[in-house]
């Protein structure tokens, strides 16, 4: 059973995004005295599967990179281990590398896939990387992702669109305002609509996913002098899996229409797609079962989405509260990784 100290020795292998070599080096040597295992290293990525000729194959993946932080800072204490990226996810990849190295011969082949740049924008991250140089390494008939999720699955997830917007007046002079047109204080009433959107939720699968609207950014003025003729506004949008990337767009650009003129602009900078629960998924449906039940959409995106994209049905389940997540006290306890090794051990057997 994976303890602790297991994982302590991971969070003290500094890997944080686009420096994940060190902890990559691990996972390999780790994995490749695993004579049944096919071992595939591409860049800092590592891929380890069995070859036993099962009808049915499972997939079990893992983000090797955390946020920026100081990784030697890592304690145990009690039944708890504090420290950078031991809840996102490094509890959950030491129960993976348990978990691929035991000997056992199941009825399904695995594929277990430690891949790097999560954290950062998703064009960066490893998994895509797997999957344009060798795509059939991430054939499954069904996948988990390795996100903390409080030892319950969190099914599906959130699409997100990052859309800029551009409002434009006219250059003049501060003591003279009314001789230009000030692109910033043109903000106000898109910033009050957004500020004043309500939620929407939809239950999908009878689970519920409720979207988000946030301005994350503004930017604008030419000097302390002068007013601006132009102003920036960078907008979140966390969607729901019945919309796809270019609908969720569509209805951002209709809600803001009344605030926006031909010589603005609305442009999307980045997307992520949405995912379905797929509960209809026996492996998914079993997974649940195991787990105790317990069934939430996950707040949040997360790479279930880029295997629902490749018609994998996936869900999202991993030792460590996702609250906890990126903060400077993050943490995991040994009964959430104990629990969630007992139920990918019984998972895959």
């Amino acid at each position: 059973m994976t303890s602790l100290a297991d994982v302590l020795k991971l969070v003290h292998i500094s890997s944080v995004s686009e420096n994940e070599k060190a902890l990559a080096d691990y996972v390999e040597q780790s994995l490749r005295h695993a004579s049944f295992l096919d071992v595939i290293r591409l860049g800092d990525n590592v891929v380890a599967r069995t070859r036993f000729g099962r009808a049915r194959r499972l997939l079990i993946a893992g983000h090797l990179d955390t946020v920026p932080g100081e990784a030697s800072a890592g304690f145990i204490e009690d039944d708890r281990l504090v420290g950078l990226g031991a809840c996102d996810m490094k509890g959950t990849l030491a129960v993976m590398l348990d978990l691929a190295r035991d000997p056992v011969e199941r009825s399904v082949d695995l594929t277990w896939v430690f891949y790097a740049r999560e954290e950062i924008a998703r064009a960066r991250s490893g998994l895509i990387e797997i999957a344009a140089l060798r795509p059939e390494l991430l054939e499954a008939d069904a996948a988990v992702v390795g996100e903390p999720s409080g030892g319950a699955v969190e099914a599906g997830c959130q699409g997100s669109l990052r859309v800029e917007i551009v409002l434009r007046g006219v250059r003049a002079h501060s003591a003279r305002p009314f001789t230009g047109r000030n692109a910033i204080h043109r903000s106000a009433p898109l910033l009050e609509a957004v500020a004043g959107y309500v939620p929407r939720s939809v239950a999908i699968d009878e689970i519920i996913f409720t979207e988000q609207l946030q301005v994350v950014g503004i930017n604008g003025g030419v000097a302390s002098n002068v007013v601006p003729d132009e102003a920036r506004v960078l907008i979140n949008h966390r969607f729901a899996p019945d919309r796809n990337a270019e609908q969720a767009s569509e209805w951002l650009r209709a809600l803001l229409a009344p605030f926006l003129e031909d010589s603005d602009d609305f442009t999307v900078r980045d997307s992520a797609p949405s995912a379905n629960p797929y509960l209809n998924s026996d492996a998914i449906a079993s997974l649940v079962a195991l787990s105790g039940g317990k069934v939430s959409g996950k707040v949040g995106w997360t790479d279930v989405a880029t295997f629902s994209e490749w018609g994998i049905p996936a869900a999202n389940f991993g030792a460590g509260d996702p609250l906890r997540a990126h903060r400077a006290d993050e943490y995991v306890t040994a009964s959430e990784v104990s629990s969630v090794s007992r139920v990918l051990e019984a998972w895959i057997a």
